[in-house]
């Protein structure tokens, strides 16, 4: 392991805490009004670049980093996700959002010392951005081997072809390396070794970004959704990931702890708006009585703490599992988290901005956007039904023996 990067971890909860009071609750309108001032909505915002200079002055940069690397273990990182998680545009203030920490992982884990020299160090330092290009339009990319580009290797370079969306970050202006899945080896007759990974800088001739692409009406700016495709895009030989044939693997490796940091940020969502509920709850009255007051409202609050009680309890479980025995040992967790924090987060968010009225729908709360992170996240890193599938197959051979 290498030299622990944070001295006193127990103290990165208050210390999180005090920075969100000071410096991001107070500065929600503020990060929205110069997003929507911007002639580029796809470009960084002045406020968080204030933000990321104060964050690595107080200690709190790359909190993601995993304990095989001096980092933190995902049971001390789950904490402070979800408190970052409560403001959506908050992780990238850390360093820590999606997908760059995803792919700081995979160069960590499968990069070439040079590869990492060239992409982890300014993705680290925060200079640069990233995207993730797997999913595609005209497959079901629910499974991961139905993906359709094409990597071909010709003489020292290899030549990519394909069409990707949802390449979350692609937009963005400080985006500059995308890792793309295709397939190198299509004829292979085990169709888990089809597939390879490889580096594609976003300046690489070839490569269009058609169009933002929005989710229940928001566009995710500045880093955004793209549509893009890849037109005989030509790269060196060695920007291939671990090599030809481990695209899979790689994608196995790298979504497992991705999927869990997506349920630690929902249920900092949940939580927020079960408190924002209740303040409502007493700040309102209806029919001669407070919100609060009312059994269906009660009833309403009751359930949403109890569901994301239930869902912290798993996903600081599965945290824990995963530091105990690894991600791909956790699996059966991960599965389980996965399709259950999403969804309780979409099913209490939804029953507090029923309590916020029709105000609870607009820009004036953050629960709207909130819904819709949600609401993709049961589709992102593989939907709900796949995570239920293979989740149901394990089970039943662990107490059928099927």
């Amino acid at each position: 392991m290498q030299q622990a990067l944070f001295a006193h971890p127990e103290r990165l909860p208050d210390q999180l805490q005090a920075f969100m009071d000071e410096h991001i609750y107070p500065n929600e309108d503020t990060y929205h009004a110069q997003l929507n001032a911007l002639p580029n909505r796809y470009t960084t915002v002045p406020l968080m670049t204030e933000l990321k200079a104060l964050a690595r002055e107080a200690g709190l940069w790359n909190l993601f980093m995993p304990a095989d690397h001096g980092g933190l273990t995902n049971a001390q990182y789950a904490p402070l996700a979800e408190m970052m998680g409560r403001v959506m545009w908050s992780p990238e203030a850390f360093n820590c959002n999606a997908p760059d920490t995803g792919n700081m992982e995979v160069f960590m884990k499968y990069g070439t010392p040079a590869q990492q020299e060239r992409w982890l160090k300014p993705l680290l330092a925060g200079e640069i951005r990233s995207s993730f290009c797997m999913t595609e339009p005209d497959v079901a990319s629910s499974d991961a081997t139905n993906v359709q580009t094409s990597i071909r290797r010709e003489g020292d370079e290899y030549v990519i072809n394909g069409h990707k969306w949802f390449i979350t970050s692609a937009m963005y202006e400080r985006c500059e390396i995308f890792i793309v899945m295709g397939k190198s080896d299509p004829e292979n007759p085990n169709r888990h070794l089809q597939q390879s990974q490889i580096l594609v800088p976003k300046n690489t001739p070839g490569i269009k970004i058609l169009r933002a692409l929005t989710t229940l009406g928001y566009d995710d700016a500045p880093i955004g959704h793209a549509d893009v495709v890849f037109e005989n895009v030509r790269v060196p030989a060695e920007n291939i990931l671990l090599g030809e044939g481990r695209g899979f693997e790689i994608a196995q490796g790298r979504l497992g702890p991705g999927r869990i940091h997506h349920c630690m940020r929902l249920i900092g969502c949940a939580q927020r708006a079960l408190e924002y509920a209740c303040r409502r709850a007493v700040s309102r009255s209806t029919f001669g009585r407070k919100l609060a007051e009312h059994q269906s409202v009660r009833e309403d609050i009751a359930k949403s703490f109890s569901e994301i009680e239930q869902a912290r309890l798993l996903t600081l479980k599965t945290a824990t599992r995963m530091d105990e025995v690894g991600a791909r040992a956790a699996r059966d967790l991960i599965a389980a988290s996965k399709i259950v924090v999403p969804l309780m987060a979409q099913t209490v968010i939804d029953r507090c901005m029923q309590i916020h009225g029709a105000g609870g729908l607009t820009q004036d709360y953050f629960m709207a956007e909130a819904f819709n992170y949600a609401r993709w996240c049961r589709q992102a890193d593989g939907p709900d039904q796949v995570h239920m599938m293979a989740l149901g197959k394990d089970i039943i051979a662990r107490y059928a023996g099927a």
